[in-house]
């Protein structure tokens, strides 16, 4: 009964959070700054319940989660392009139901595309613990990062072409290399980006709570234990790892598709570290805090913004001061306190 009120509690701050802000956003009260910040709030939202469910639920470190979003953003990317190719550009214009297909088949594919990436560097990376974990999935995001400076992508008149030649450019260039993708057809919507992420609580809850996640957490309380009982190890942990880089792979489509240009050089290893915090900071296995961690920390840099120079500084004492209050003993007990007297009372 309090895991199903949990799911429900994260299933209404969604959608709370998409009332208020689509009321705010038709009434003309929400500045241009935080209307821009709304589907990056969405996908880094995604991000944090899904690296929360290797990190909370797994019990693993993973340091490379940002290489799954730009493996969702790029193919995103790519997957738009080539169908914008084969259809009249100016059938898109003011054509909502077209572009929210292209978008959905664009977040699909680049959710799987991410999944075939977590699957294959999971297979190995899985049999390693802790630090040799965390420091392995580090040089996997760097690794994808470094290939996508060398990736060129063009479509032409045979079709779509990929290269790590930049004289072979022939046609109409998706990819650029360093400079990334370049002239994209911005169809992400804050409407869409919710959908997705109750989409995403979803499916994250539904593994937690189902049969292979009790494994799961098993396998993440006593290892040892679990393998003795029979469990496969690597098989539950390599769910589990698939299943976040799939949901990163998404977050990573619709933010993305929400920019005219993106550069493979925004998921390095600042934005794994970034989706790190926002799971660290709302609570590790806490999909909950990880939600609102998410919404927060994100656009507190914006509204920090007018302090120019000091706002990277506040924005870190502030980060210190959440880490020390909420793992402070007595401001727990503060906290708690009201909420475990009545509990006791009704005991008695």
């Amino acid at each position: 009964m309090k895991r199903s009120k949990n799911r429900f509690v994260n299933y209404i701050i969604v959608l709370v959070f998409f009332v208020v802000f689509q009321i705010l956003l038709s009434t003309g009260h929400l500045s241009s700054l935080i209307t821009g910040q709304l589907i990056p709030i969405v996908a880094y939202m995604i991000m944090a319940v899904s690296l929360n469910l290797v990190v909370g639920i797994s019990g693993e470190l993973s340091l490379g989660h940002a290489g799954f979003m730009s493996v969702g953003a790029f193919t995103g990317v790519i997957v738009e392009a080539a169908l914008l190719s084969k259809m009249d550009p100016s059938a898109l214009n003011g054509n909502m139901g077209m572009q929210m297909l292209i978008l959905a088949v664009a977040i699909v594919i680049g959710a799987a595309v991410a999944a075939v990436a977590g699957f294959l560097i999971g297979i190995p990376v899985l049999r390693l613990n802790g630090d040799y974990l965390a420091i392995v999935t580090l040089a996997f995001g760097e690794i994808i990062k470094n290939l996508l400076y060398c990736l060129y992508v063009y479509i032409d008149d045979r079709g779509l072409h990929f290269s790590l030649d930049p004289n072979s450019l022939n046609g109409t260039t998706v990819l650029n290399g360093p400079m990334g993708a370049l002239g994209i057809k911005k169809i992400s919507t804050f409407a869409a980006g919710c959908v997705l992420l109750l989409i995403v609580l979803f499916i994250i809850q539904n593994l937690i709570n189902s049969k292979s996640g009790r494994a799961i957490m098993a396998i993440r309380d006593n290892r040892i234990a679990a393998e003795a009982s029979g469990l496969h190890v690597t098989k539950y942990k390599l769910m589990a790892f698939v299943t976040s880089a799939a949901m990163a792979g998404a977050a990573g489509a619709l933010y993305a598709l929400n920019y005219s240009t993106i550069v493979p050089k925004k998921f390095d290893f600042n934005t794994s570290i970034l989706v790190l915090v926002f799971v660290v900071l709302g609570g590790i296995g806490n999909m909950t805090g990880s939600l609102i961690a998410a919404a927060l920390l994100t656009v507190l840099p914006e509204m920090l913004r007018e302090f120019s120079t000091y706002r990277m500084l506040i924005y870190a004492i502030v980060l210190i001061a959440v880490m020390l209050l909420t793992n402070n003993a007595k401001f727990k007990a503060f906290l708690n306190g009201p909420f475990h007297k009545e509990k006791k009372e009704g005991k008695e």
